[in-house]
């Protein structure tokens, strides 16, 4: 184990995001990648940010549950059927694997929040299920 004196971080324990590694994600959103490694299959972190007015992709995680853990702003959540939920910060909000799922900003900020992934996001366990709508 290394000591890495100039960000003072132990690799394999403090994981810290490059701010500039935020990429565009076709499902409607930016993504940060917080921890999502090979070596650590459990889990995966990313944060997400999506702009005011946007409404994501339904979309859904084969094998994967998914929670939102919503930072800033205020959205809307619809999972499965269960119809639109309102969301804010503080709010976690629970997305069984294979469920269908998008989320609004409905606010006048970004929206930012936390995708926690169990086992870790992998591409291949992604499936986009239709065009972004606008509202």
């Amino acid at each position: 184990m290394q000591f890495n004196s100039a960000r003072r971080t132990v690799p394999g324990i403090v994981a810290r995001p490059d701010e500039t590694k935020e990429y565009w994600f076709h499902e409607g959103c930016h993504i940060l990648e917080i921890s999502n490694r090979d070596d650590d299959p459990e889990a995966s972190i990313a944060r997400a940010r999506v702009a005011p007015g946007v409404t994501t992709h339904w979309h859904s995680l084969r094998g994967v549950t998914e929670r939102y853990l919503i930072l800033k702003g205020r959205g809307e959540v619809e999972v499965g059927e269960s119809g639109i939920q309102i969301m804010e910060a503080g709010d976690i909000i629970l997305i069984p694997s294979g469920t269908r799922q998008r989320i609004r900003n409905c606010g006048n900020d970004d929206l930012i929040f936390y995708a926690i992934c169990t086992p870790r996001f992998t591409s291949a366990c992604y499936q986009d299920i239709s065009e972004p709508d606008s509202g």
